[in-house]
């Protein structure tokens, strides 16, 4: 398994790890199988997203403020940040990604995101390779 740090600049960003995530894969010689790829934080998570048009980014992330904005007068939470909770808990903490031929199998316009929700912060994700039968396993 492989441990990866992001640092974020932001209170709510999208950082692209495909070729983090795809250089480790060809560090590790894998042919076939699939990675998971998971935040290790419970205020920030994992998707596969468009990585042609920044836009989609800035969307994605407002629209998310919209529905889950910093401040409520109902949350509970002590520190405050209930709203990058739920965000991670809707974006989900992990993505899985088939990886065939020594490379990750995704879209003409998908890439892999880190999603900060509660920076700016240092963070870490986990990236596990899980060998398909061709590769022994």
């Amino acid at each position: 398994m492989g441990i990866f740090q992001v640092v974020t600049k932001n209170r709510d960003e999208m950082v692209e790890i495909t070729d983090s995530v795809q250089r480790y894969i060809q560090s590790i010689g894998i042919q076939e199988g699939i990675a998971v790829i998971s935040s290790l934080h419970t205020t920030a998570g994992i998707t596969v997203n468009e990585n042609a048009d920044p836009d989609v980014k800035q969307d994605f992330l407002r629209r998310l403020k919209e529905v889950y904005p910093w401040e409520h007068e109902q949350d509970l939470h002590a520190e405050g940040n209930t709203a990058a909770h739920l965000k991670t808990s809707t974006v989900g903490h992990a993505q899985t990604v088939i990886i065939s031929d020594g490379k990750l199998v995704l879209g003409t316009w998908q890439g892999i995101y880190f999603c900060e929700f509660d920076g700016p912060r240092s963070r870490k994700y986990a990236v596990q390779v899980l060998l398909s039968g061709r590769d022994g396993a």
